[in-house]
């Protein structure tokens, strides 16, 4: 940023040094400012946080930004400002910057504002600052962004590494100091911070045995190097064992869903006796073949379907952003679910058999075919497609919520937050979104099952859903929570674990 704006920054810098100095006053930029900076380990610390130096500091940039006066910044005052100041943003850049700092919704930015989004936005541009460093020496050097940018599947030449770093570097070293940094980019609406998002993606492998958690985005290096098919066979062959050791519990979930009432409370010791009585020790995995067969085929159709939405919303970036992300994730998953759904039935079917009913998973397709038809395949179709929506939004949002709470408490000199934060976070949000949906994941098991139950009624969606709230109460609707939710910490366990020895073993570049 030009050195109208470090001036503004002088201004603190000078109390900084010396104390004793006003920083309103005349003598504030008499002082030495070569080696002060708020933000040099060196100089006097003045932290992102705040205290008095750099308040000042910000309140003499917002008097320079509100240029009528009125104790407000809206983008007309941005524009003049910021142009006295030597520094030009689009109007849509400067739109940008009030819409993520007005807290009241009124169109501007009093101080309070100005201040909060200054100090959020500081406190992300240093995380990436340190990340950038790669020779931890307090510089960016040209050799540094390429790395960088390398490393999110941009390859730049260094000539273009130069430009970039010549754009910031103001005094001529070819390198950028966290003051060159910080000065030319504050004032920018950088909402997209890469080093964060390529941390916090979304899309850790791990399986919560409901679901299969896959990549949904993948960097163009991954693209072209074939990383991104070795990712989803190492998470297909990490759900694959972490299904199988937990199977038991699946299809204790899927008799309790189906079979409990108030006449007959199933426990969860007495579900497993009734297993092991009626069927051995083997019948605790029924209807696990399909379960883990149905991985390899959903998860390709689901990464497919992800990268043809993120086309046809017209997002040319790399990362999309939670709105665009909660659409095409949601899209992908209906659409992932209806090709296989006739798979969640047979293993539900499967599930539920008695001893020597089917001879396998393709006697039992033949016998529903014959005896129900086709439309047997979809029974539950419509609450599951509807489950899709709670268990997205609430998985993501609470997931968002978890990652801004860390990255505010706990984020000084990484945004990386290591594996177990991200465990814990991807499990509890997903949790959070199984317990949403649970009911419609009861009534679509039920009507899956239903043609099992001899003599029982064929009911349909809304049917279900009052005849279980009249016999049972709303605790009807969560038959089978226990178990379901015991499942999902050996489960991720099970699947971090494989899912990471899978990688090595097919040779997938961890970042």
């Amino acid at each position: 940023m030009p050195t109208l704006l470090s001036d503004v920054f002088c201004q603190c810098r000078s109390a900084e040094t010396h104390p004793g100095v006003d920083p309103g006053g005349g003598g504030g930029h008499a002082a030495d400012t070569s080696s002060a900076s708020p933000f040099n380990p060196s100089a006097h610390p003045c932290d992102i946080c705040g205290g008095p130096e750099q308040e000042h500091r910000l309140k003499v940039l917002f008097q320079v930004l509100d240029v009528n006066g009125d104790g407000g910044i809206c983008v007309n005052d941005l524009t003049i400002g910021l142009k006295k100041l030597g520094v030009h943003r689009t109007e849509h850049e400067l739109m940008k910057i009030v819409k993520a700092g007005d807290k009241d919704l009124d169109g501007q930015l009093d101080f309070e504002e100005f201040v909060h989004y200054l100090r959020d936005h500081e406190k992300k541009l240093r995380l990436v600052f340190k990340s950038l460093d790669k020779k931890n020496d307090g510089r960016i050097d040209s050799q540094e962004i390429m790395q960088s940018l390398r490393d999110l599947g941009v390859n730049i030449s260094e000539e273009q590494a130069d430009k970039i770093l010549k754009s910031m570097d103001k005094n001529g070293t070819m390198t950028i100091d966290w003051n060159e940094w910080r000065d030319y980019h504050l004032l920018h609406p950088a909402d997209n911070i890469p080093e964060i998002i390529l941390h916090w993606k979304h899309s850790t492998i791990f399986d919560v045995g409901e679901s299969l958690m896959v990549p949904d985005e993948f960097t163009a290096e991954e693209k072209q190097t074939g990383m991104w098919w070795r990712h989803l066979v190492a998470g297909g062959g990490a759900g694959a064992v972490s299904r199988t050791c937990t199977a038991p519990l699946d299809r204790l979930k899927v008799l309790m869903q189906v079979h409990a009432s108030k006449s007959n409370s199933m426990r969860i010791s007495g579900g497993f006796t009734q297993m092991i009585r009626e069927g051995g020790v083997r019948s605790l995995w029924r209807g696990n073949g399909i379960n883990v067969i149905k991985i390899a085929p959903e998860s390709a159709i689901k990464f497919m379907a992800y990268e043809q939405i993120k086309r046809l919303i017209g997002s040319n970036q790399e990362m999309l952003g939670i709105a665009e992300r909660l659409v095409a994730g949601s899209l992908a998953g209906a659409i992932a679910q209806s090709s296989i759904y006739p798979m969640e039935v047979l293993k539900t079917r499967l599930a539920l058999r008695k001893t020597g009913q089917y001879s396998g998973i393709v006697h039992c397709a033949k016998h529903i075919f014959q005896k129900e038809g086709v439309a047997a395949f979809y029974k539950g179709y419509v609450p599951n497609m509807l489950g899709i929506i709670p268990y997205a939004g609430i998985d993501l949002a609470v997931y968002e919520t978890l990652k801004n709470s860390w990255l505010q408490r706990f984020a000084t000199d990484s945004a990386d937050p290591g594996v177990f934060v991200l465990l814990a976070c991807g499990t509890t949000s997903s949790t959070c979104g199984q317990l949403s949906s649970y009911p419609l994941a009861l009534v679509r098991t039920r009507m899956q099952g239903q043609a099992t139950l001899e003599g029982g009624p064929q009911m349909s969606m809304s049917g279900l859903f009052r005849h279980i709230i009249r016999t049972e109460g709303v605790k009807g609707l969560y038959r089978g929570l226990a178990p379901n939710f015991m499942k999902v910490i050996p489960s991720v366990s099970i699947s971090y674990v494989v899912y990471e020895h899978l990688k090595i073993t097919l040779g997938v570049q961890s970042k």
